[in-house]
């Protein structure tokens, strides 16, 4: 019985343990840096199973697997939860109120337990491989760059993982070279004025003015200052100042993201937006502070690695591999692509059937298909590594 026969035959004996699993973890959701019963849960699966996992510096683990010497490939899964309240009707649904697994990492967290688990009743595996259970994904800039710090990249040559796309369907896996994500950062500007009464804004600083300066100018900036086909957006998600209609109030605040696909643009990003709300607000006199968060880069999908995924996936099936569209969305996996190259694909969970959800919704579903999936891409990874 050859490798990818051996992970098959493991998922026909436990698939519906792994299920099970799954299940129990979705219905226990924990925020980031909070995953302590999800991390205790798989520690205890992989020492049962005879393996040696260590737990990170907070919460999280990571486990060895194969031959010390030589390369040796980490297969990444984080495993941290939003605070959105459940709304599926499932019957294993979220326990801990305004707390679910909207964006599916209970499952990447079983899908890489999964692997592991196959991988370690091989006789023999072809590269070293380090399974990351990572935490905090969801909190910018991530737990990545803890991860990092614990030394979790230590003698490894690539990374990989899988992340749920409800856009989809379940079987198949999009790959795609090089960007995948994007960079995103949080701006915060928090104005102040002394106040005054709207009939008399010329003796006062109109704080609402300033703010629709900025709301309306700054994106308006960035379009035409940063090249398009970069993919450079930004949106504001929150505007708050004010109570009184004949009122110009004292203190308001704007939040929002700037998201960009290209390395370069995003390490220019914060002086152009500094740049641009001091010109916007100077002639106004209204005193601002501005609070520039830097999140994480793209996830820049290196040629050799996206090729090894792609076969990995052609092994489960040649119609299970599609292509995928760069997402405006953050993902902190980018971090361990600064130290060493690596990819991520997406795992499709959408059922084939009735309504594509989307990714942080409070009704969002994953077709549990997926799950033997994900155990057959992650393992024949590698597989397919020992080829390199």
């Amino acid at each position: 019985m050859n490798n990818t026969a051996q992970v098959e035959d493991w998922l026909r004996r436990k698939g519906d343990w792994l299920r099970e699993f799954r299940r129990d973890i979705h219905a226990h959701p924990e925020l980031s840096w909070r995953e302590t019963r999800t991390t205790a849960a798989v520690f205890d699966v992989l020492t049962d199973a005879g393996l040696k996992p260590r737990r990170l510096s907070t919460t999280g683990l990571v486990c060895d697997l194969g031959p010390d010497d030589g390369p040796r490939v980490a297969l990444r899964a984080d495993m941290d939860a939003l605070p959105i309240h459940e709304d599926t009707g499932l019957s294993f649904a979220s326990t801990e109120p305004g707390v679910s697994h909207a964006c599916g990492h209970d499952l990447h967290t079983s899908v890489l337990l999964g692997a592991g688990l196959a991988l370690a009743e091989l006789p023999e595996l072809p590269v070293g491989v380090r399974l990351v259970f990572q935490p905090a994904e969801e909190v910018m800039p991530g737990g990545a760059l803890s991860a990092v710090r614990d030394g979790v990249l230590d003698g490894v040559s690539r990374i990989y993982a899988l992340h749920c796309d409800p856009r989809i369907e379940a079987g198949k896996v999009g790959v795609r070279e090089g960007a995948i994500t994007s960079a995103a950062d949080h701006v915060e500007v928090v104005l102040h004025s002394a106040g005054g009464h709207t009939s008399r804004p010329h003796l006062t600083s109109d704080l609402i003015y300033g703010l629709g300066t900025v709301i309306v100018g700054l994106p308006g900036v960035l379009s035409r200052r940063v090249d398009p086909r970069s993919g450079t957006i930004m949106v504001w998600g929150a505007a708050n100042a004010g109570s009184a209609a004949n009122a110009i109030p004292q203190v308001g605040a704007l939040h929002g993201t700037v998201r960009t696909g290209e390395h370069h643009v995003w390490e220019t990003l914060e002086p152009l937006v500094r740049e641009a709300v001091d010109g916007m607000l100077g002639p106004l006199r209204v005193k601002y502070e501005l609070n520039y968060k830097r999140g994480v880069p793209p996830v820049i999908n290196e040629e050799y690695a996206t090729s090894v995924i792609a076969a990995a996936v052609r092994a489960v099936s040649e119609d299970a591999l599609t292509d995928t569209p760069q997402s405006g969305g953050g993902e902190d996996f980018s971090w361990y692509l600064e130290d060493v190259p690596g990819a991520m694909a997406r795992l499709g969970v959408w059922s084939g059937e009735g309504r594509q959800y989307d990714l942080h919704q409070p009704d969002f579903v994953a077709d549990e298909r997926a799950l033997a999936v994900g155990v057959e891409v992650l393992a024949g990874i590698v597989f397919e590594s020992a080829r390199d």
